[in-house]
């Protein structure tokens, strides 16, 4: 599980969380509209840009019937062909270039997910960083060893996979190659509802592979992504649109800029309060113990004067006896007369 770097950025426990923003289709085939969401996730704070890259023609066949139309109601893509929504959804190869360019000058990394061969073969020519597996691709074994064999950083979704599955998975990736990885626990459903997201899995994912864990987190809101950074989680991704009222085919569950930043913000601080196991106070609480409960004497005392509950009291602030003293106090006798506001200590005790 050791850490490692995507470009500069450090991935791995001893870093704050990597966050993805995911383009996918939400540019509505639109090159400004894409350049605008690059500058927007920017400004929000994303770690790295995200792309995916292939044709419809790399992903199905031009058939608008059968099981290559999405006849589903509760789809989000119900009523189109598999076909007319990637050619909806793609990115353009031709873009890849003048976006990326635009992401680096922004000081973000950025990558894709390669669904075909070809499309690692375009991707190694733009010099990528790193490579995403989605998850509907993950028990292609095919492409895995294709992009492993780049010796690059891969990041798999492991959404419907078996632990079979990605047990397959990861030792065809380590075999051909691959030597830093991340697995993404991921919900593939559009949009995913936080009960059905199971973050609990992250730290057994961890331990099961040895390696680097996150989430693709296809919930509204970040609260699901803030938590699995405490369960483990070092790398984030989120879809990512300028306006949700935009449209587009991921439009509505991504997230929107203000949302982005909150999501950057949130998850360095769930990581900054990990820290390690603790107890007693810190360096920085030091300066608080005076305000601990202590013994003070609550009324002006002559020498000889027996402590009582009328004389004595635990109160604040903490520069007395601890309170767990005040039964061998009581029924003892002052040493010299005591000013009211004294912290009570042995040696006036009698």
């Amino acid at each position: 599980m050791n850490s490692f770097k995507i470009g500069s950025r450090i991935i791995g426990p001893d870093a704050a969380p990597f966050v993805i923003a995911e383009m996918s289709g939400n540019h509505n085939q639109s090159l400004d509209q894409a350049l605008r969401i690059v500058d927007a996730a920017a400004k929000a704070g994303a770690h790295a840009l995200k792309l995916q890259t292939y044709t419809a023609d790399t992903m199905t066949l031009d058939i608008a019937e059968g099981e290559f139309f999405i006849k589903d109601p509760n789809s989000l893509w119900a009523g189109s062909s598999l076909y007319a929504l990637y050619q909806k959804a793609h990115t353009p190869w031709e873009w890849h270039a003048p976006i990326f360019e635009r992401a680096r000058a922004l000081g973000m990394l950025a990558f894709s997910t390669p669904f075909d061969e070809t499309a690692v073969d375009f991707l190694e020519s733009l010099d990528v960083p790193a490579y995403k597996i989605a998850s509907f691709e993950n028990t292609d074994i095919p492409l895995i060893r294709k992009v492993a064999a780049t010796g690059k950083p891969m990041i798999i979704s492991t959404g419907m996979a078996s632990i079979a599955e990605l047990d397959e998975s990861v030792r065809a990736a380590r075999q051909a190659g691959c030597k830093d990885l991340v697995l993404l626990k991921c919900t593939s459903t559009y949009p995913a509802s936080p009960e059905n997201s199971h973050i609990r899995t992250i730290p057994h994912l961890a331990g099961l592979f040895g390696c680097q864990v996150g989430l693709s987190d296809h919930t509204m809101g970040v609260g699901v992504s803030v938590a699995a950074v405490a369960m483990g989680a070092t790398v984030i991704e989120k879809h990512f649109t300028l306006d949700r009222a935009d449209g587009g085919v991921d439009a509505s569950f991504s997230l929107e800029p203000a949302e982005m930043a909150s999501l950057v913000i949130e998850t360095e601080r769930a990581w900054q309060g990990l820290g390690q196991v603790r107890y007693g106070a810190t360096q920085a609480e030091h300066k608080s113990l005076v305000f601990r409960r202590s013994l003070y004497v609550v009324r002006d005392m002559a020498e000889g004067e027996v402590f009582s509950p009328d004389n004595v009291r635990a109160i604040r602030p903490g520069l007395g006896l601890a309170p767990k003293h005040i039964d061998t106090v009581l029924g003892r006798k002052a040493r010299q007369p005591i000013k009211r506001g004294t912290a009570l200590s042995w040696d006036i005790v009698g």
